[in-house]
Order: structure tokens, then C-alpha cells, then sequence
């Protein structure tokens, strides 16, 4: 591509991102003392513009660049499959290699220099997330099931820890198997009406399910408080052993247990333990189960349903097992998220929650346990980095992922190659 092409291509580029820029970054409205005023920021119009065109140029420079050291005369496009398979080929051993590298690094976080109550806290959040993924990943990732109403499990088991915790005084341990069973229960009962339907129509009906949760949540005041939420929920404590400055009497506390002055940071890294734990839990239970019966029928079910039926799967079975065994463990992590708020609310379960976690498995690579655990990190700490810039924090967010779509659009780590795969019979003379 010549000079000339490249400056074309780029002011091409320049125009349309300055069309974009107009109604998102053009005007302000101010407060006048009466109707609001509009301000203009035209300026901010060129900068975008600006940025764009140079943007632009430089990457088709880079691009021919990178094409003529691979002495490749096809077009720019001509680069993208090759490093598809290296990606991909990366994406197939990323859950032998690059997974104990980050689960060591998530054991050791809490123990470096920088790891603050702050830094803590934010490893706790990216672990909900990494939860939520890996159980998601069971029904989309593995079963090939769109599910666009994970959070409904999620605020069962919230909510079932929350009303156990009220009612009936359980602890967080005690409650921790009952809310992942409500949840497997809920899986079920979703599961039942949606399988004859695949693709849009199954992703509408859980969608509608997770608003029906949602929206049940908020009006059964009698049960679940509506809009007011449930406050109080009892904090999870070690083996008996609470996180307080004064226990009760008779009780010894955490940090008399181990001759420790007394640190409200003892308690976000003890919780920050117990996500990883349940985290790690859910890894390995999912790569073991995968390389069982059930974990095949899923793969099977994902590729060809049709050829599933003529080998004998019962596709009904499997799709109920992969539902309830994805919602069990997002009711695990509602569990976790309701005794480390300390108060949950319709709020904290919305539609956002949902596509949020589907955007981290799609992202990450359908299949890849590696790749979720990056793009958990990558959409759970992009907002706080954008947090500076308030006014563009979705904006922000949403370029991120638009850059994705077009650069990764198969995810940063895509593995979706069947666990086993039967070997080729050799051919002896005579055979045909």
C-alpha cells in the first residue's frame, strides 16, 4: 500500500470517528440556574479525530511493515489467520502451562509488597468473577447452551444464604451446600422448559428468567425485603474463631488465636482465601469432569445435537445436568457474595451482571479455563483503572471490547477442540 493509500485510508478513519465523537464527546449540558445549557467541545472533536487519523496510519504502516518481512504481497488481512493460530494453538496449552503460573501468583498475591486492603479487596472481586466464568463455562463454553440468566442462580444463592443466615441462624459453611443446591434446583427447572430450543431462542428464554428472578426478588417483600435488601447477613469466621476487636466473652478471637494485634485486614484476606479455595474448587472440578461420560456429551452436544440423538445421548439428560451443575457453583459464588457484602438487593443481580459474565467467557475462549481467569482480570479491573475518568468509563469499556470483538473475536484464548478424540485405525495390506 502506497503513501498515498495509507494518507486515505486514515482520513477515511478520521472522518468517521469524528461523525462518532460528535454526540458523545461534542456537547456538555450545564447547569445554568434554570434550563439546562448545552456547551460545544469541538475542540475534544478534533483530538478524537486526531487521534484517529494518526492511529490509523500507524498501523497500516506496521502492517506493511510486518508483511514485508514475511515477504507476503496479499492483503492486510492476509496476517490475521496466521496469528489466529498461534493464538489458538497458545489457547490449547494455556490450562497445562499458564494456569499454575496464575495460581501461584494468586496464592502468593496477598503476601507482596504491594498487595493493600485495597489490592485484596479487588483480587476478591476478579475471583467472584473467575467463579462465575468457570461455572458459565460449563453451559456455554462446554455444553454450547447461550445462557443470558446465569445471575438468576447467582441471586439464589445469595438470597438463600441471606434468608438461612436471618431465619435460621446458619453460618456461612452451613449454608454453603444448601445455596448450591437451591441453585442446581432452579438449573433444573430452567432447564426443563428450554430443551427443544438452541441459539436466539434458548438465550431469549434465559434471559426472561434471570428478569423473572429479578423482578420476584423485588416485589415478595414479605420474604426478600423488595427494594430495602437484607442487611446483617452474618460474616463467615475461621473454624469458629471470629474477625472482631471484641469477641464475646468466652470467645477467642482471630488475632488472639494467633498473637496478632488486632487488623480489619485479616478479614478481607482470610475472605479472599476462601473465593480462591472454592475458585480452585470449581477448576478442578470442571477439568476433571470434562474427561468423564457426561463431560464428552457435553462436547458432543455442543458440536451436532442431531448426530448426538443418532449415537444414543439422551440430549434432555444432558442438558439438565449441564444447567445444574453451571448454576450449582454460581449459587456458591451468591453465597460468597452475600457474606462478604454483608447486605444484598435486586440491584446487585441485574441483566449488566448477566452479560458481564457472558462477556468474560466469550472473551476469555469458549472452553479455556485460562482464558477466563484473563478476561475476568481484564473487564473487572478496566473500570477501576477508567474510574479517573468518569464521564468516559463505559465509553471506555465499550471501545475495549469492540477492540476485541474485531482484533480476538474468537476470544484471547479460544479452545474449543474436544477433550478426546478417537485415534485413527492404522491401515494394514489389504485393508480397505
Amino acid at each position: 500500500m502506497t503513501l498515498a493509500e495509507r494518507l486515505r485510508d486514515a482520513v477515511m478513519a478520521a472522518v468517521v470517528g469524528a461523525l462518532l465523537a460528535l454526540p458523545l464527546l461534542g456537547f456538555e449540558t450545564v447547569d445554568t440556574g434554570g434550563p439546562l445549557g448545552i456547551r460545544t467541545r469541538f475542540d475534544w472533536i478534533a483530538y478524537a479525530a486526531g487521534i484517529v487519523f494518526v492511529g490509523r496510519l500507524v498501523l497500516l504502516g506496521f502492517l506493511d511493515w510486518y508483511r514485508s518481512r514475511q515477504g507476503r504481497p496479499e492483503p492486510l488481512q492476509s496476517s490475521a489467520p496466521a496469528r489466529r493460530d498461534v493464538l489458538t494453538r497458545l489457547g490449547s496449552k494455556a490450562d497445562k502451562y499458564l494456569m499454575p503460573a496464575l495460581i501461584a501468583f494468586a496464592i502468593i498475591m496477598p503476601m507482596l509488597p504491594f498487595a493493600n486492603r485495597t489490592v485484596v479487596d479487588l483480587g476478591t472481586v476478579v475471583l467472584i468473577y473467575v467463579m462465575l466464568g468457570w461455572g458459565l463455562n460449563i453451559v456455554v463454553g462446554l455444553a454450547g447452551l447461550l445462557d443470558l440468566g446465569y445471575v438468576a442462580f447467582y441471586a439464589v444463592g445469595a438470597y438463600s444464604y441471606a434468608l438461612l443466615s436471618l431465619h435460621f441462624g446458619f453460618g456461612f459453611w452451613e449454608s454453603l451446600p444448601l445455596a448450591g443446591l437451591f441453585a442446581a434446583t432452579f438449573g433444573m427447572i430452567l432447564g426443563f422448559p428450554v430443551l427443544r430450543l438452541r441459539g436466539d431462542y434458548l438465550a431469549i428464554v434465559t434471559l426472561g428468567f434471570g428478569e423473572i428472578i429479578r423482578i420476584v426478588l423485588l416485589n415478595w417483600t414479605e420474604v426478600t425485603r423488595g427494594s430495602n435488601g437484607i442487611s446483617g447477613i452474618q460474616r463467615p469466621s475461621f473454624f469458629g474463631f471470629p474477625f472482631s476487636a471484641d469477641p464475646p466473652d468466652g470467645t477467642t478471637a482471630f488475632h488472639q488465636l494467633f498473637g496478632l494485634e488486632y487488623a480489619s485486614i485479616h478479614r478481607i484476606i482470610f475472605l479472599y482465601y476462601v473465593i480462591l479455595v472454592l475458585a480452585l474448587i470449581t477448576n478442578f472440578f470442571t477439568m476433571r469432569i470434562r474427561k468423564l461420560p457426561v463431560g464428552r456429551a457435553w462436547e458432543a452436544l455442543r458440536e451436532d445435537e442431531i448426530a448426538c440423538k443418532a449415537l444414543g445421548i439422551n440430549p434432555t439428560n444432558t442438558k439438565l445436568t449441564a444447567f445444574a451443575i453451571g448454576a450449582m457453583f454460581g449459587g456458591f459464588a451468591g453465597a460468597f457474595f452475600a457474606t462478604r457484602q454483608g447486605f444484598i438487593s435486586p440491584e446487585s443481580f441485574s441483566f449488566i451482571e448477566s452479560a458481564v459474565i457472558l462477556a468474560i467467557v466469550v472473551l476469555g475462549g469458549m472452553g479455556s479455563q485460562a482464558g477466563i481467569v484473563l478476561a475476568a482480570a481484564f473487564l473487572t479491573l478496566l473500570p477501576e483503572v477508567a474510574r479517573e475518568f468518569s464521564l468516559f468509563r463505559m465509553l471506555t469499556f465499550g471501545a475495549a471490547m469492540v477492540l476485541i470483538m474485531i482484533w480476538r473475536p474468537q476470544g484471547l484464548l479460544a479452545h474449543r477442540e474436544p477433550t478426546i478424540r478417537l485415534a485413527e485405525r492404522p491401515q494394514t495390506g489389504g485393508a480397505a
